[in-house]
């Protein structure tokens, strides 16, 4: 854009802040009815699509505007408005009901899916357009795609910054009794068309200076290139790992496909980050750096679908795991062709290039299919389910007719009034009893302690067999250590020399105490967390955690009310007494137990 003449860039400019000024309106406009439960927010078939156009479509030409001829670019964003108000629409319809229980209007992941569809489809086509050709050259793909990222980034923190000076000067004028400004920028009415015209001036200035954007590109791309080597090292050594640790480890974090996901995408984006538009070889440390983690994203895709595999096998599909299926495609697509174009011989990751355009039309393609009928992640799940259900994988005590009720959209509501109707009796109870839900239970999150991988000491000593059994659900609520998911260790120890052990319960610094009861085991006390230097899980293994002796001591009583005296200072020095014949070690602070 450098080079462009004095009149264009006073036209584009004109252009590009018209189209704020218009979409900031517009939002105002839908913000106003929906406010005001006024029409068109009464109708969400044709509020949602009104919404998420007026929110992605204005991007298409403020990003082409000065690239792209002016037919293509109206074509091609009348096709964009389309496409973004099917999948709105679409959202609306599974969402909405008579009395919106469940589910909003429009579903939160559709505005982020139709962002992703349309940039990755603005770059497909805009370098094509210009190259008057289907398929341009991957240098232009490349240059347009990360330009654009950058610009976007560069205009975003543009409108935060002036957002942010003008609170700083709402808070100046009101130290002086002028609030006039703070009640201004507080107006929507202001607020959105403001913003969007500060984003598409923030669009403009960058695209005039497209060379300083192409520089900041360069040094961010650089500077993630050198980032590739310790990711590729961190990868292989944990793949290398892997054979002596075995998957256990890793299918106990529960997230081993996010995880691997998460690994995989770093991966790819390190890589494009080293290879860049490939017209230039890169230093010998990043180009084999690039081979080695091409092959590398083989296991780690293989992993990722395996773990997946492994959760739907074992409780069904749902929404997130048909998102996540979706995401193992795509990285297996991507892991394919880096690792054949790691060990082609030629120019260097030079079947990166198709990999990279192939995979970017499935991710269009996927995308248009979870957010339509097509391969909505509630229908499936639904369906899957409800098979579970019907084959009996899965009892009716133990299924999740919530998951129907709130969770699952139009989809969800269509299959539990199938199911109230069923043939077991009891799957239709319970149908009924969800259906009439007005809103969400959840089961209690304490679960009790993790026993599983619980460490008991001294060595030698068990948990009362009461204490594994009771209900937790009902007692020790107030334990960390009884949260789903917590890894505490345990020591049994008779710490008011009654003769009956209690359980203490170690979690990070500190110590919660477990005593049995008529209404079972209770958390009658705690201790503070552990001072400087002391490891209370080092002290557990080496045997050195045990009780003091009794130190006689008095409370002070003020009235009826008991006050129990601690000495001030370091309460790290020194035993402390907290209760008649309660004493532990140094850092420990238990309240009195109750008997």
């Amino acid at each position: 854009m450098d080079a462009m003449d004095a009149k264009t860039v006073r036209t584009t400019a004109v252009t590009r802040l018209a189209l704020g000024l218009a979409q900031g309106i517009l939002l105002f406009l839908l913000h106003k009815a929906d406010d005001t439960k006024s029409w068109p927010a009464t109708q969400p078939l044709l509020f949602a699509p009104l919404l998420v156009c007026a929110l992605m479509i204005p991007l298409i030409p403020l990003a082409g505007l000065s690239a792209m001829r002016r037919a293509p670019l109206i074509g091609w964003s009348l096709v964009a408005t389309v496409a973004a108000a099917v999948l709105a629409a679409h959202g609306a319809w599974t969402g909405a009901a008579p009395d919106r229980i469940g589910a909003g209007a429009l579903s939160p992941p559709v505005f982020p899916a139709v962002a992703a569809l349309l940039f990755i489809a603005h770059h497909l086509i805009q370098p094509a357009e210009a190259a008057r050709k289907p398929v341009a050259p991957y240098a232009d793909y490349f240059d347009l795609a990360w330009m654009h990222g950058v610009q976007l980034a560069l205009s975003l923190a543009f409108t935060a910054v002036f957002w942010l000076l003008l609170f700083l000067g709402g808070a100046l004028f009101k130290l002086i009794g002028i609030d006039a400004i703070q009640k201004l920028i507080g107006e929507a009415a202001f607020a959105m068309p403001a913003t969007c015209v500060m984003f598409a001036a923030a669009v403009q200035l960058t695209d005039v200076r497209a060379g300083l954007v192409r520089g900041v590109r360069i040094v961010a791309l650089t500077l993630l290139a050198w980032l590739l080597p310790l990711m590729t090292l961190i990868a292989a050594g944990f793949l290398a790992s892997l054979p002596f640790t075995g998957l256990a480890p890793l299918w106990k974090t529960k997230a081993a496909t996010a995880l691997l996901l998460s690994a995989a995408a770093h991966l790819i984006v390190l890589i494009n980050a080293a290879y860049q538009d490939g017209t230039e070889p890169g230093p010998v440390v990043l180009r084999w750096a690039a081979r080695i983690a091409g092959g590398l994203l083989i296991p780690i895709a293989v992993l990722a679908g395996y773990a997946l595999h492994l959760r739907i096998d074992q409780y069904g599909l749902t929404p997130e795991r048909v998102f996540a299926a979706a995401f193992v495609l795509v990285a297996t697509g991507y892991a394919l062709g880096y690792a054949i174009a790691a060990v082609r011989p030629g120019a260097w990751l030079k079947g990166l290039e198709p990999t990279n355009l192939a995979m970017a039309v499935v991710a269009v393609l996927l995308l248009i299919g979870l957010f339509t009928p097509i391969a909505d992640p509630a229908r499936l799940s639904v369906n899957s389910q409800v098979k579970r259900l019907e084959t009996g994988k899965v009892s009716a005590g133990k299924f999740d007719f919530q998951f129907l009720r709130f969770d699952s959209g139009r989809y969800g509501r269509d299959a539990l009034n199938r199911l109230k109707a069923d043939r077991n009796t009891d799957v239709a109870k319970r149908a009924r009893e969800a259906a009439a839900m007005k809103e969400k239970t959840y089961a209690p999150a304490n679960r009790g302690p993790n026993f599983g991988d619980m460490k008991i000491y001294p060595t030698g000593k068990a948990l009362p067999a009461s204490f594994r059994t009771q209900d937790w659900t009902a007692n020790g609520s107030d334990s960390a250590c009884t949260f789903a998911g917590m890894q505490c260790s345990a020591l049994v120890l008779d710490v008011d020399g009654d003769g009956t052990d209690e359980v203490l319960l170690a979690s990070g610094g500190s110590f919660d105490i477990f005593k049995s009861t008529d209404h079972g085991w209770r958390r009658t006390a705690q201790t503070s967390s552990s001072c400087p230097g002391v490891d209370i899980d080092a002290a557990l293994k080496a045997g050195t955690v045990k009780m003091d002796a009794p130190t006689p001591r008095s409370d002070l009583l003020v009235g009826d009310q008991r006050l129990v005296l601690s000495p001030a200072g370091d309460g790290c020095k020194g035993a402390i007494p907290q209760g008649p014949g309660v004493w532990l070690p140094t850092d420990i602070r238990p309240t009195p137990l109750r008997r």
